[in-house]
């Protein structure tokens, strides 16, 4: 399976944001990575900003270029606000929602988690992390993986994340949607706009 394999905080300073979670290089170093990232930069022209915008979202939800151009031209052909049909979009996957139900500590875990089939959904062993979720669908752990450390330990510290879209049943270690989240739910740094734009060229 294809992801990102290179340094996280690099990618993480060049935002100036903790974009794979917490980043101590971020409180080391406020600059862009580089030799001339502590010099006066130049003026980022637009299509740079509409770029970097649409680079950042793909970093914080781990997705490739492909896959984002598929999901851009779904969320085109959908009704509704283009970008914020994006975001709904990515926010559905299945590995950003264990991410979400606090099950895993970043996205990462739960890409892997569900690749290695701990995860199920409406009972059914699901091993594809983009696997996209609907309202109504139900997220579990396996019943032999409840008893998994890198689980127990996550949910013992995350599982009291709360989003309104999302409800967790820590009894039998399942999360349900229960709708699809408004904008302003959702709690990333993107400007979805400038993403639009760039498609829009």
């Amino acid at each position: 399976m294809a992801r990102y394999r290179g340094p996280k905080s690099k990618v993480s300073r060049k935002f100036n944001e903790p974009i794979f979670g917490p980043s101590k290089a971020l409180q080391k170093k406020a600059y862009p990575p580089g030799q001339h990232g502590r010099g006066r930069r130049r003026k980022q022209s637009e299509y740079a900003i509409q770029l970097a915008e649409k680079q950042k979202a793909k970093y914080i939800y781990g997705v490739l270029e492909r896959q984002f151009s598929n999901l851009f031209d779904k969320a085109s052909s959908k009704g509704g606000v283009t970008g914020e049909v994006l975001l709904q979009l990515l926010e559905a996957r299945l590995d950003n929602t264990v991410f979400r139900l606090g099950i895993a500590p970043t996205r990462r875990a739960a890409r892997q988690l569900v690749s290695h089939k701990h995860i199920t959904v409406n009972g059914e062993v699901v091993n594809i992390p983009s696997f996209s979720l609907r309202v109504g669908d139900v997220i579990g752990v396996r019943e032999r993986s409840k008893s998994l450390e890198a689980i127990t330990e996550s949910l013992a510290v995350y599982s009291n994340r709360k989003y309104p879209w999302l409800e967790w049943e820590s009894s039998d270690m399942t999360g349900k949607v229960i709708s699809v989240p408004e904008r302003d739910l959702i709690p990333e740094n993107i400007n979805e706009q400038l993403i639009v734009e760039l498609y829009s060229k």
